[in-house]
């Protein structure tokens, strides 16, 4: 069974750095991304279809992580699966952040903390894990801007992700979203390591 692909690979107009696409993004946090409509009152974070057109990449990645961390080869076809692969391994590495029986303002903390970091490989960087398949920056400025996305997407993804592992006011972390904390997609992870 193949992994699954982005649904954004034929998006029109993407703007790229390097082969890293800067899709549009349902989110508060500043940056970077051209911004998507909020959700209607009669949607939320976790009832979102892709037809609908708020619906956003960290929706996708939030939907489709538990199904491809069992993947260890993923055929890129586009742009927009190097952001699916990214976002998927920096859910990985923000779960192992969250302990069993840690209560969520703990676990908000130390994922918050991985969040706000501005000291975090991008492509190109020597010690980002996937560079032989994720293009470098041009120059120094498309660099920035590429820092500044991917910064915004792990602060979006952080709460999003939170939101789900603590679903329906959930005062301990879901067995079920940890997990996952052992599998790594592709065998890699964002700190470099290879299991």
């Amino acid at each position: 069974m193949p992994a699954y692909h982005s649904v954004f690979l034929d998006e029109p107009n993407q703007q790229l750095i390097g082969n890293f696409a800067l899709l549009p993004l349902r989110t508060r946090t500043r940056g970077p991304a051209m911004q998507l409509p909020p959700l209607p009152a009669d949607v939320t974070d976790l009832t979102i279809d892709a037809a609908h057109e708020s619906y956003d990449p960290l929706d996708e990645i939030l939907s489709l992580f538990r199904a491809n961390t069992f993947f260890r080869n993923f055929e890129i076809k586009g742009p927009a699966d190097r952001v699916l692969i990214y976002g998927i391994l920096y859910v990985s590495e923000i779960l192992g952040k969250i302990k069993p029986g840690m209560s969520r303002r703990d676990a908000e903390k130390s994922v918050t903390n991985v969040a706000l970091d501005t000291n975090f490989p991008i492509p190109g960087d020597a010690s980002f894990p996937l560079n032989q398949a994720f293009e470098a920056p041009r120059d120094r400025s498309q660099a920035e801007q590429l820092r500044q996305y991917i910064m915004q997407m792990r602060q979006e993804l952080a709460q999003r992700l939170l939101a789900r592992v603590y679903a329906d006011g959930a005062t301990t972390p879901s067995k079920w979203w940890l997990s996952f904390t052992k599998r790594k997609f592709m065998g890699k992870s964002l700190e470099g390591t290879r299991d």
